[in-house]
């Protein structure tokens, strides 16, 4: 059954577009056919397509989800939303990787073989990265970060900052400036394996009570567990980020950045300041690459060069602009399919990689051109085709499931709304403006 647009998707394609070409972009880089292909190998030292899809999806991610809760009202329904449409894909992906491939040629990283308890505590809460617990695959990297800013939004909604957007992007953008090569990283866990595990048992203390306080849908509760959220997010992101700090930093200055856009739209903060803002946060991108990616920070991002990491940066801000200014227009049908389907593209791409090495050990590497074209033709088409059933399969059902869900609970248990609280704001639309469809899970270019 074709999948079909209804009138307010269509009017957002532009997002599904932007997210589409972001998967495309970090399947593509970790296939690496068309590089060899195309003779191209030195392109990722100029421009790192992981990366720019990495980033676009950030700034569609920080465009969408801000909003997201916002049009809810409901931190609650919020959350339970992110934990149906996050976690079903993840579970089942794992779970068939370990029952299809073998162990050397599995897509599950040694380390969990290893540790199988502590990676299934720190990749449940969807943090693992920055408590020194290896990703069970290593695209999820970038699910941490997406969940710490889940964090941060909830921390600032629930105590009626969630209009600083603009600040909170500088804020970082700044420090990605200036402390880009001075955050400790994994100061929380450099005493190794114990230390590690006393972190993750921590934050699963700390992550259980604020969702059983968000759950009960009281308001003072609800704000208890949401300022415990971001309390616990800005510690790992200051004290025991795997990634360079730079990277980091710059990651939420960018989703902050992509909120400043979204505000922008919709009258809430005037044009001059939120120019500023994304023109100092751009240039904070593109700078911070240029001065700290280097050396030993080339592990920390998995980038070649700072040329890799800026330009890439910079190419995620001309491309999501281009779609923004041309929002009204209608993009390509099969663009914003593929913006549907990207999570779970994201995910599966890099077990099916896998997959087919397992299925091609042994045999001749291909050498000509159209051998090369041939395989690279014929993965994308199971990719897309295994990426639509999981996003018809298990996506939707999900979806719905969690829906029902949560309005049983507000059924059973009313949440309480929130005391409004003044909030400093130069808006011009009311906050109740229609706000978009929610995104899905950022991809990862790099695993």
């Amino acid at each position: 059954m074709p999948v079909t647009l209804k009138p307010a998707a269509a009017r957002l394609g532009w997002l599904d577009a932007l997210r589409g070409i972001a998967a495309l972009s970090v399947a593509v880089y970790h296939l690496a056919l068309p590089f060899h292909w195309l003779h191209a190998d030195h392109e990722p030292r100029y421009l790192d397509p992981g990366i720019f899809g990495v980033m676009l999806f950030f700034l569609v991610s920080g465009y969408i989800i801000p909003a997201s809760l916002e049009r809810r009202g409901d931190v609650r329904s919020f959350w339970a939303g992110r934990y149906f449409r996050i976690y079903p894909v993840v579970i089942v992906t794992v779970v068939l990787s370990l029952l299809i491939m073998p162990r050397n040629h599995s897509v599950i990283q040694g380390w969990a073989f290893d540790h199988p308890l502590l990676t299934l505590a720190g990749n449940g809460l969807m943090i693992q990265d920055l408590m020194g617990v290896t990703n069970v695959i290593g695209v999820m990297w970038t699910l941490s970060y997406e969940m710490l800013f889940y964090f941060f939004v909830t921390a600032l909604f629930v105590n009626g900052r969630h209009r600083q957007s603009a600040p909170l992007a500088i804020g970082f953008a700044g420090m990605a400036l200036v402390l880009g090569a001075w955050l400790p990283l994994g100061s929380l866990t450099a005493g190794g394996l114990p230390a590690t595990r006393h972190l993750v048992l921590a934050a699963v203390v700390v992550v259980v009570t604020a969702m059983v306080c968000i759950l009960t849908g009281r308001a003072d509760l609800t704000r208890w567990g949401g300022t415990m959220l971001g309390a616990l997010g800005l510690v790992l992101l200051l004290l025991n980020s795997r990634s360079a700090a730079f990277e980091s930093l710059m990651i939420f200055a960018t989703m902050f950045a992509g909120t400043v856009l979204y505000r922008l739209e919709h009258g809430q903060i005037d044009r001059l300041p939120a120019l500023l803002c994304c023109a100092f946060v751009l240039t904070a991108g593109f700078l911070s690459g240029f001065m700290y990616n280097h050396d030993q920070a080339l592990w920390r991002t998995w980038s070649e060069t700072w040329k890799s990491f800026s330009f890439a940066y910079l190419a995620a801000w001309v491309v999501f602009a281009a779609g923004m200014l041309l929002r009204h227009r209608r993009f390509p049908r099969w663009l914003a399919w593929l913006g549907t389907v990207s999570y779970s593209v994201y995910l599966l791409h890099n077990p099916l990689i896998h997959f087919m090495n397992w299925k091609l050990e042994g045999r001749p590497p291909f050498t000509s051109w159209q051998d090369r074209s041939l395989q690279f033709f014929g993965f994308m088409a199971v990719l897309l085709v295994i990426s639509y059933l999981s996003y018809r399969l298990i996506e939707i059902p999900f979806q719905n499931l969690g829906r029902k869900a949560i309005k049983a609970l507000n059924r059973r248990f009313p949440a309480t709304a929130l005391p409004a609280r003044p909030v400093a704001q130069t808006s011009r639309e009311p906050e109740s403006a229609a706000a978009p469809r929610e995104t899905e899970p950022v991809p990862s270019g790099r695993g």
